[in-house]
């Protein structure tokens, strides 16, 4: 039986971060060899808020060396740049024309963007959720591994696929959502009630991946705990302890329990140093790896035309579906 495809993207407008690895790239890797997997390096989505252009096509590369860094092995997987595949955006067109503009207006994340944006605030940030419908639907995937804040976002996917479906015949697959319970949300080294971001104005609420060994000793440290002795888990009151935990817990490999055991007795200052330790373990043989392929560039770039074009073989397959669906008159075979 053919796998399961699954569809996952994400922005290279920042440096890729510990929550980022956690809750979502680690358990890629671990599952790559069951899936179909298409992973999109989504640089189109990037421009909907100003970007230096020679960072962003830096950002781009150093995103593709990161991911296969991770693990990510191209057997399993199609790793590719959106703007690679012009397919996107003429399926995001398409999109528009039959998506009711209250759906878009409805988008949570939208709307606090614009709050930040104000006049500024443009129409490809509107129209973004559209976008990331096309990118997913191009690919008729199963799956599309997300965290708890892009469920809105998959949602409107499935309405668009289901109402081109209604409109114009079976067409797109409805993807589902993929949201593991486990480490998808790792949350801010400063404020343990906030997800971990890169666009967090603070270097010290985040870890990325490439951080040094010293970096990530002094971030740990300066990490927000509390005065409580004893260090426990799933305490409301205690959102800090948990996600240091939690951390600890992903990157050590232990379990929940063993952890809880580990650490019940230990104070903040016993604590640190030990996640800190077990932070750096887990980077270092995926900062080796990047430090390879960034040292070849004219191996990454054959990397990113190969993929590229598997890319674009798929999706243009199910944009051509979609031009005849809508009865776009084609210059292949006979005009009757």
């Amino acid at each position: 039986m053919a796998k399961p495809r699954t569809f996952s993207g994400i922005q290279p407008s920042g440096e890729l971060h510990l929550g980022n690895y956690l809750g979502a790239i680690k358990n890629w890797v671990a599952d790559q060899e069951h899936y179909e997997n298409f992973f999109c390096i989504v640089d189109q989505h990037a421009v909907t808020v100003p970007q230096d252009p020679k960072l962003l096509r830096e950002r781009t590369r150093s995103l593709f060396a990161l991911y296969l860094a991770c693990g990510l092995k191209l057997e399993y997987c199609v790793l590719f740049v959106q703007s690679h595949v012009p397919a996107h955006t003429e399926l995001a067109w398409l999109f528009a024309t039959i998506t009711p503009m209250n759906w878009a207006e409805r988008m949570i994340q939208y709307k606090e963007k614009k709050e930040k944006q104000g006049e500024e605030t443009s129409v490809g940030l509107f129209s973004y959720p559209i976008l990331q419908a096309a990118d997913i639907l191009l690919y008729q995937p199963k799956y599309v591994p997300v965290g708890e804040d892009q469920r809105q976002h998959i949602e409107l996917c499935r309405d668009i696929a289901r109402r081109f479906n209604d409109r114009f015949g079976q067409t797109f697959v409805i993807p589902e959502a993929f949201i593991r319970p486990q480490g998808a949300r790792i949350m801010s080294l400063t404020d343990g009630t906030r997800k971990m971001s890169k666009s967090d104005p603070s270097e010290f609420s985040r870890i990325h991946l490439l951080d040094s060994p010293d970096a990530i000793r002094k971030k740990i440290q300066k990490a927000k705990t509390d005065s409580i002795r004893g260090i426990t888990f799933d305490d409301p009151a205690r959102p800090e302890a948990h996600n240091l935990l939690t951390i600890y817990m992903l990157t050590s490999g232990k379990s929940k329990e063993e952890v809880a055991a580990e650490c019940a007795g230990m104070g903040w200052a016993q604590f640190k140093p030990l996640l800190a330790d077990s932070i750096i373990a887990t980077l270092e043989p995926i900062q080796k790896r990047y430090q390879e392929l960034w040292s070849e560039p004219g191996y990454l770039h054959e990397l990113m035309r190969e993929n590229a074009a598997k890319a674009r073989a798929v999706a243009e397959q199910t944009l051509q579906k979609v031009r005849d669906a809508m009865g776009f008159l084609s210059l292949e075979g006979s005009l009757t």
